[in-house]
């Protein structure tokens, strides 16, 4: 937890090249990135180790921080980020159900045991998200998968947003994994809204939405950090319910939510 606190955004909505969306961060008030590193992106798994350096260059002209990446934790990736300076890979630890939860829970502390020599030799961590769904979707599935880990090495990336919609509260959630949380927290929000008529079966889907319309407060998440010492980085993962349909809003259209939340947390961090 070396990092001073900062406030990121996620660069998944944007595929333009990284000179227009640094200009269009920086202007909104962003004091960094996590940046995409996945197929389609400006920087992909098979440029990393060219294309982050040059990543970190182009951000850092417009004042902008990479504090970490969303990409493989696998060798080359992490040697990239140590030749970047770049702190932390994210993942999400999917379950597929052919092998178990329990299987798969014990295939990826087999795969973390074997990068450690690579992180600890390299400065940089793995950092796991929870998410909602098949996959490691609570605290206290954090907990389990990482329990024993240095968090130097291997860390969780706490997701009240995800906590909410697996109906963990927010104060529960944090003290749960306190002892195994990394550099960086995520701040987006969301709820179940019924799909299906009236007189039908209830379907809920998720939907993703703006700090003031989810399912947890971002001023209890800010207060329960405060209180634990928390001094990483705060990220915007800049995620919003597409109405037409799609996954979720992609490009500018994320801008005036994105630029509301900013503003938000900005204001919640006034006194932190």
């Amino acid at each position: 937890m070396q990092r001073k606190n900062i406030i990121t955004v996620f660069t998944k909505p944007w595929t333009e090249p990284l000179p227009q969306l640094a200009d269009k961060l920086a202007a909104i008030g962003a004091e960094g990135v996590e940046l995409a590193v996945r197929p389609g992106y400006q920087v992909t798994p098979e440029t990393v180790s060219t294309g982050l350096k040059e990543a970190v260059r182009v951000l850092g002209e417009r004042g902008l921080t990479i504090a970490s990446i969303a990409s493989n934790a696998d060798e080359r990736t992490i040697s990239a980020c140590a030749d970047a300076g770049v702190p932390m890979i994210r993942i999400m630890a999917p379950i597929d159900m052919t092998i178990g939860y329990a299987g798969c829970i014990e295939n990826y502390r087999r795969q973390f045991d074997g990068l450690i020599p690579s992180l600890e030799r390299n400065g940089v961590s793995v950092g796991v998200q929870n998410h909602y769904g098949l996959f490691v979707g609570s605290a206290v599935g954090l907990l389990q998968l990482l329990r024993g880990y240095d968090p130097k090495h291997v860390c969780a990336v706490l997701d009240p947003a995800h906590c909410a919609v697996d109906g963990e509260p927010v104060a529960m959630a944090l003290d749960i994994i306190k002892s195994q949380l990394g550099c960086q927290v995520n701040f987006k929000n969301a709820y179940h809204a019924r799909v299906s008529n009236p007189e039908d079966e209830a379907v809920f889907k998720v939907k993703w939405t703006t700090h003031r319309h989810g399912g947890y407060s971002w001023k209890e998440f800010v207060t329960c950090l405060k209180a634990s010492g928390f001094t990483g980085t705060f990220c915007l993962p800049a995620e919003y319910s597409d109405p037409a349909g799609a996954p979720q809003r992609m490009g500018d259209d994320v801008m005036p939510y994105l630029q509301e939340d900013l503003k938000h947390l900005k204001m919640l961090l006034t006194e932190y």
